[in-house]
């Protein structure tokens, strides 16, 4: 694709990204037949090619409008168009260039503006976000939209004992995790203690950042990354394996932060380190023997949804299959399994018209080979499809851990 970047984008480090991943664009379309929102809306400015023509209409120096904002804020950022593009165009990147570009020239509405503020001020920290899930739980579900509808009973979070084994690995706890489903890390931790590692907690980390960032707030995203780094810094240096990230979206995110932080002095060099250790759990358990899991499944039947972030955004696919098979789970079939389910971090209560279908289409799909348990990967997806599923969703990692999952 030909470009004419603009004098206020050209000498800017985001200016020559975009334009880089503009010219690798060759107008195919064929992004737009695995686009979830144009499937459902049928605009063209509703799926990737069109947002990129919209992106590069600013970018070249047309004045963006409230119609392209709202394109560009119907997209999922579910990145099934990078999977699918034959030319590996980084869409994802390029949107969150262009809506930042946007959002800095086209004011929102009032009420658009109070509702993202909140979001930001309120997700990223576990204890105003547990405060927001108790509300959450009384409010009617067309209000919260899944993110807070957490579940009654409470996990068991018992973490084991440290055992002073030699392998250790560090652990993100992140936001909302930590405060809607903390039996997930628990049951990471316990399940690898049973490989002889030690899964360790960074006491003043906390979120990934991902919430400012996909909501175009990248200094205060780059804050919550350098505030991490340096929780995570000394156990790096003191010989941690990895960094096991348990949420899909949290890894697609930190995966980025060697990226995103490239031109901070102070940080540049630490981020690409935490990047190259960031490690799906899925990853760190495909390398490990499970001989100690062999037979755990009994046959049990699951339907597993892959986050867009797990196998779009990291490229992670068949992993977690290959580890429940592995072990003794039945995987039905899911049709369209890369279609996102309408979670999308913040998506399922800022675009709540398109979301529901979304989420209504996953579970039929989910539901279809009749499982006893459905399993996914993110926190986002499963909240979002726990709040109307009538079958148990939960983070795969707990089905390889049997008491935790039994006690509830």
């Amino acid at each position: 694709m030909q470009t004419n970047i603009a004098a206020p984008f050209k000498d800017t480090a985001e200016g020559r990204e975009a334009e880089a991943i503009l010219r690798a664009c060759v107008h195919c379309g064929f992004c737009t037949a695995t686009c979830p929102t144009y499937q459902l809306v049928g605009d063209e400015l509703d799926g990737p090619r069109g947002r990129i023509y919209l992106m590069k209409m600013v970018l070249e120096g047309e004045a963006p409008s409230r119609k392209t904002q709202l394109h560009l804020d119907r997209c999922l950022t579910c990145r099934a168009c990078e999977t699918t593009c034959p030319s590996g165009v980084r869409y994802g990147r390029l949107v969150d260039i262009g809506r930042s570009a946007v959002d800095a020239r086209v004011q929102r509405p009032f009420v658009e503006r109070i509702a993202r503020r909140m979001l930001r001020a309120i997700v990223p920290y576990p204890k105003r976000f547990g405060i927001l899930c108790r509300l959450g739980r009384m409010a009617p579900q067309r209000w919260s939209g899944g993110m807070c509808r957490t579940p009654r009973r409470l996990q068991a979070v018992s973490w084991p004992a440290s055992r002073g084994f030699e392998r250790k690995m560090l652990a993100l706890d992140g936001c909302v995790q930590f405060v809607a489903a903390p039996a997930t890390n628990a049951a990471a931790a316990r399940v690898l203690a049973k490989l002889g590692i030690e899964l360790v907690r960074a006491e003043d980390a906390g979120c990934c950042g991902a919430i400012s960032h996909h909501l175009t707030a990248p200094g205060e995203a780059k804050t919550f990354m350098r505030r991490n780094i340096d929780a995570w810094w000394p156990h790096i240096e003191a010989g941690a394996e990895a960094l096991v990230v348990t949420a899909s979206g949290c890894g697609a995110m930190v995966r980025e932060y060697g990226h995103l932080l490239r031109d901070d002095p102070d940080y540049a060099a630490k981020a690409a380190r935490v990047s190259e250790l960031t490690r799906d759990l899925s990853e760190v358990l495909a390398c490990e023997n499970l001989q100690a899991f062999a037979g755990i499944g009994h046959g049990r039947r699951i339907a597993w949804h892959s986050p867009c972030t797990l196998q779009h955004g990291q490229k992670i696919v068949g992993v977690v299959e290959r580890i429940l098979r592995t072990v003794g789970f039945e995987l039905t079939p899911v049709r369209d399994s890369h279609l996102c389910c309408g979670s999308a971090g913040t998506y399922s209560l800022l675009q709540k018209k398109l979301s529901e279908p979304l989420l209504r289409n996953k579970l039929d799909a989910l539901q279809e080979g009749h499982p006893a348990v459905i399993a996914t990967a993110n926190i986002g997806c499963q909240l979002h499809l726990g709040s109307a599923s009538a079958v148990p969703v939960h983070h795969w990692i707990e089905l390889l851990d049997e008491p935790s999952l039994a006690d509830r």
